[in-house]
């Protein structure tokens, strides 16, 4: 079976994530995010560009998610599509394009923070409850302590 890939960006969040409807009622998040672009020079360092900025969207559940993770800042990488774009803009119709992020994530080379791998939902509770159980040594099946032989 042959690997599955999409569209990739990365980036930072250069606006403040604004989570809206669409059209339909379906949640909506906005942000413009930037892109720092630098050039290799001949003796090996780096000079930086002019950093360029895009717009992205994410629909559903996961832009209510990602509303309440990301701030303005935060460093990202984000899989998905582009596509074309128009609005109006002071009376003029302006061409672009954006970003359509399927899935999000904070950028693990430029970003410092702490996974949660407790299942999610009503498991969560289950877990909890399990973790937090006192150990009852009664609760263990008994071990003989002497070895035993059968033929």
């Amino acid at each position: 079976m042959s690997i599955h890939t999409q569209e990739s960006v990365s980036g930072f969040v250069a606006s403040e994530p604004q989570l809206t409807n669409s059209t339909s009622g379906n949640p909506r998040l906005y942000f413009r995010f930037g892109q720092e672009h630098f050039r290799r020079e001949e003796d090996g360092t780096f000079t930086q560009l002019e950093t360029s900025y895009h717009h992205l969207v994410m629909f559903g559940r996961s832009a209510e998610r990602t509303s309440a993770k990301f701030a303005k800042g935060d460093n990202f990488l984000a899989e998905g599509y582009q596509r074309p774009v128009s609005y109006e803009r002071e009376g003029q119709t302006v061409e672009s394009e954006e970003f359509v992020a399927k899935r999000i994530g904070h950028d693990t080379a430029r970003t410092r923070y702490d996974v949660d791998r407790s299942p999610r939902g009503a498991d969560r509770n289950r877990a909890d409850k399990e973790q937090s159980r006192a150990f009852d040594a009664r609760a263990q099946p008994t071990v003989s302590s002497s070895p035993s032989l059968s033929r």
